[in-house]
């Protein structure tokens, strides 16, 4: 018979693996006592109630204290445990040690430990702050002295030192996490692991750093101390960036300038791609009907008409190849004439200030087609974009060329038609690429040349665009982003029919294009004011 062998195994688990254990159970947490002291009690009550069903002492102060009174909840005033009242108009209320202590204190640390005891310092697991509505102070257009008020101090405090401490210490810091918050009570029965503590600090930092940037760039209105704070708590992820192996993000307020009424998320370049719309069309805000069609960043068909459905005929028909995928914008209700238009087209997003309901019946038609209203709102005043290991940053480009501005520098003067269209060409060039050149004639670009090494290559390429398209440049004008060095623009531009210029003259060698129109009777008119759009 064979034997029988028994075997005694043993299995211990690696010391890491016993480690890792335990630090888990000792990193989890169980809440016994939290502050509160908020600004905001939107949606306060269930977290209280369920910290008072978990047993968890709750300290506060001022109208926090009453609300939680209020709800029959017991809660012990902080001025009882710091023996000190609230002072300076509420000012002073937590800045205290025994409050500071109760948050900082490291509870696996026998020398804190023993202070809490001897100096009767209770230890606080939760701190629930927000602050003091400083930016909306300032939206509203409050007094300075309404807004100095609304700086927190004690709050800011608490929140710092209560996510430095997240080994200890929860810290929730704004009404938008009370929900996270109260689903962890719920779903944990009030124990918390050191990886949720560190996420509410994360949370609580972002806070913190976002609302000194907002008191910063308040003070600093002027720029006069050269430091650039830009923090930006709405933030998107989008399906890729400017091409699909690149992540990509907006941060902004898009709500604050859009009204959404349909079509599918807006990737990077369509972004990219409404601001270049949304600026160009600011010129012409105020004016008759207008219309334009975009493609990457650029302009490629505006019109300007009597009536929009016309208006934006004659912008397709600058350029009805480039239109197709591209972003179309109105200054003026879309109605449902212009409507059944655009329908026709394939484009990934219409903007107007308004739809009437027929027109978006029909525009809802296509399930992806973004349809966005444009809020009547002001655009930041400073452009921000990457450089090198840093930023560039400079003032918007608010300077619209007007006709009071213009300086006639020839002998043939330009008719009031060829001065409106100049300025409507200007318009344009100011929104597009450089170097440029816009061609337009009766208020409709007829062609730009957009984003050349050369300006006589974008006259080239806006001449050769015009005629594929089937345009008579005779009598169009010409604008140009900036001064002509020689008077070779000039006239190639008089070759091909154009009665009148647009630029801003500065050049040393102005004179010799002054002296071409003057030969062959071109009108040209200065502005003074270059912009290059990079």
């Amino acid at each position: 018979m064979g034997k029988t062998i028994t075997l005694n195994i043993r299995i211990f688990a690696p010391l890491n693996l016993q480690h890792n254990i335990q630090h888990k159970i000792m990193s989890n947490k169980t809440i016994s006592s939290a502050l509160i002291s908020v600004f905001s009690k939107d949606g306060l009550a269930p977290i209280v109630k369920k910290l008072n069903d978990l047993n968890v002492t709750i300290y506060s102060t001022g109208g926090t204290e009453k609300f939680i009174k209020d709800l029959g909840i017991d809660v012990v005033p902080v001025e009882d445990v710091t023996s000190y009242p609230s002072i300076l108009g509420g000012r002073v209320k937590t800045l205290h040690p025994k409050v500071f202590g109760g948050i900082l204190n490291r509870q696996d640390h026998e020398g804190d430990v023993a202070e809490l005891k001897e100096f009767d310092i209770p230890q606080i697991d939760v701190v629930i702050v927000d602050l003091y509505p400083f930016e909306k102070t300032v939206a509203s257009g409050a007094s300075n002295q309404d807004i100095i008020e609304k700086i927190d101090i004690g709050g800011i405090s608490l929140i710092r030192a209560a996510a430095k401490n997240y080994a200890d210490v929860t810290c929730v810091s704004s009404v938008d996490d009370y929900a996270e918050f109260l689903e962890l009570l719920e779903t944990k029965n009030g124990e918390t692991s050191e990886e949720d503590r560190k996420q509410f600090a994360a949370k609580a930092f972002n806070v913190s750093s976002h609302y000194d940037s907002a008191i910063f760039n308040y003070f600093n209105k002027n720029q006069e101390i050269p430091s650039l704070k830009i923090s930006e708590n709405n933030g998107k992820v989008l399906r890729y960036g400017e091409n699909p192996h690149q992540k990509g993000f907006f941060f902004g307020d898009f709500d604050e300038i859009f009204t959404k009424l349909h079509g599918k998320e807006l990737s990077y370049n369509n972004l990219l791609d409404v601001d270049a719309a949304v600026n160009l069309m600011l010129e012409f805000k105020n004016d008759a009907p207008t219309f334009a069609v975009l493609k990457h960043n650029n302009a490629c068909g505006l019109a300007q008409r009597d009536t929009l459905h016309q208006a934006y005929v004659d912008a397709l028909a600058g350029d009805p190849v480039s239109a197709f995928g591209g972003v179309l914008i109105s200054n003026s209700e879309i109605d449902l004439a212009t409507a059944e238009e655009i329908h026709k087209l394939f484009c990934e997003v219409v903007i107007a200030p308004s739809f009437s309901e027929d027109a978006l019946a029909i525009l809802k038609g296509k399930k992806n087609r973004i349809l966005l209203i444009l809020n009547d709102i002001e655009m930041p005043q400073t452009n921000v974009r990457s450089c090198l290991n840093g930023v560039l940053v400079q003032d918007r480009n608010n300077v619209t060329d007007t006709l009071e501005g213009l300086k006639a520098v020839t002998n043939t003067t330009a008719s009031t038609a060829e001065l409106d269209d100049l300025i409507f060409a200007s318009k344009i060039c100011k929104h597009t690429k450089s170097n440029t050149i816009v061609l337009a004639k009766n208020k409709q670009l007829c062609a730009s040349g957009t984003g050349q090494t050369s300006r006589v290559d974008a006259l080239n390429q806006a001449i050769h665009k015009a005629k594929s398209f089937n345009f008579d440049l005779n009598g169009a004008v010409m604008a140009s982003d900036a001064f002509f060095p020689f008077p070779d623009c000039v006239e190639i531009a008089d070759k091909a029919g154009i009665t009148a210029v647009i630029q801003p003259g500065g050049s040393i060698k102005d004179q010799l294009s002054i002296d071409y129109c003057n030969d062959n009777k071109l009108a040209m008119v200065f502005t003074g004011t270059r912009h290059f759009k990079h």
